[in-house]
């Protein structure tokens, strides 16, 4: 698992570490039952505090994106087909309401936003 921090990003710290790690479960780069790097050792590999991956961790299993058990580590959770896809919808739903935000910050009405997703579509059909 590769998790790339930014200390010039908007998102602070742990959030960008918890998306990154959200991502790959949900891309399945990370499997089901797979053994996550220990807090310690994220925080060491990452140059963060421990307080900042156990925040990390912390959010991922309230979430339901790991489990953890004491003494063994944490691990990616069982797959929750719904959970997955709200999740994924989510994401979408996130990078769609900054997109729009740009467009109208920048003077783009709703009309050219959308001439402008029909051509990305068209595009990614060719491919």
């Amino acid at each position: 698992m590769k998790i790339i921090i930014s200390n010039v990003s908007d998102k602070p710290l742990y959030q960008q570490i918890k998306d990154q790690i959200k991502a790959a479960i949900l891309q399945r780069e990370l499997k089901e039952g797979e053994l996550l790097p220990s807090i310690r050792g994220l925080a060491n590999d990452l140059h963060v505090s421990v307080l900042t991956t156990r925040r990390v961790y912390d959010e991922l299993e309230t979430e339901g994106f790991i489990t953890t058990k004491i003494g063994k580590g944490s691990f990616v959770a069982s797959e929750n087909l719904e959970l997955l896809q709200e999740s994924k919808r989510r994401m979408v739903e996130v990078q769609l309401t900054e997109a729009w935000n740009t467009a109208q910050s920048l003077g783009i009405s709703k009309t050219e936003l959308y001439s402008m997703m029909d051509l990305l579509f068209v595009e990614e059909n060719k491919k």
